[in-house]
């Protein structure tokens, strides 16, 4: 046996709010002689076995804690150095943008981790929330006795001290019930802010890449309107007058130049013809006689 085996065999052993569970009997050990799991005699619950990790020597009482706490613990634990490493990225980042492409790199590395974790959280969360229905039905049924003892006391059924008997009892127990409901109402709460600010970290971290293309886009958008011509100042005024004066000048144009090649004047000098036209008369008159 080694020497944890000495200390914890034989002690009574408590849950975290002083509930006495059974006795430690015997542990199971691994070939390099480390305590896997511990067998705890809980009377008519017969002999359990118990994960080591789950128990606390503390002088001669061993403290039993659930495993929804430990687990809960580790994802708080894995999330907030997750998310501390993420702000520290960013940060790096923020301060040299030669830095963007490694930063992608191990930015994958922790969106996987955190992608890893959430489906550890929605498996605690369904644990906590399993556990909180047992805690009810234990209220529910520490009440119930509470007040049938008192009940068989005002009945005279049951002894005074008897009565205080079952309502100490069952106070401790209502006690114990309202504490881990309160534990579990806290973890659930610090996963809740783990999750806000989860999400306040990973937005600005897997923008990396966007902020570049947006700078870029903003980059083109003032190259093309450097590029553009610069509108006229006037436009108005500018575009107004041509336009009358050509509405003016068109009908005018277009009726003198149809007159002038339609109908064009004959030339004023000619070859002579007044010896053509005295034989043309010579001619007539002969005609004429005849």
């Amino acid at each position: 046996m080694t020497h944890d085996d000495i200390e914890i065999i034989g002690k009574n052993v408590k849950d975290m709010y002083g509930t006495f569970m059974g006795k430690v009997v015997g542990t199971i050990t691994d070939i390099d002689g480390s305590i896997q799991t511990v067998g705890i005699d809980c009377g008519s619950q017969g002999l359990q076995q118990i994960q080591y990790e789950q128990l606390v020597v503390q002088g001669e009482i061993v403290i039993f804690i659930p495993k929804w706490r430990l687990d809960s613990q580790r994802l708080i634990r894995e999330k907030q150095l997750t998310l501390r490493r993420l702000k520290a990225l960013i940060d790096i980042v923020s301060e040299n943008d030669d830095m963007k492409a490694d930063a992608e790199i191990i930015h994958e590395k922790y969106k996987s981790k955190l992608t890893s974790l959430d489906e550890t959280e929605s498996e605690i969360k369904a644990i906590l929330e399993t556990r909180l229905t047992e805690l009810d039905e234990q209220m529910k049924s520490a009440k119930m006795l509470s007040f049938d003892a008192k009940v068989q006391y005002k009945s005279n059924e049951i002894s005074e001290s008897t009565f205080e008997t079952v309502k100490s009892c069952t106070t401790e127990v209502i006690e114990h019930v309202t504490h881990e409901t309160a534990e579990i109402a806290n973890v659930k709460r610090r996963i809740a802010d783990l999750e806000s600010e989860m999400h306040e970290v990973t937005n600005p971290s897997t923008q990396i890449q966007e902020s570049t293309a947006t700078s870029l886009e903003t980059t083109e958008q003032q190259i093309v309107q450097t590029i553009l011509p610069e509108a006229p100042t006037q436009p108005i005024e500018t575009h107004s007058e041509p336009i009358a004066a050509e509405a003016q000048f068109t009908p005018r144009y277009s009726t003198e130049s149809e007159v002038t090649f339609a109908f064009p004047e004959p030339p004023k000098q000619v070859t002579p013809v007044t010896s053509k036209d005295d034989k043309d008369n010579d001619w007539l008159a002969r005609m004429e006689a005849q």
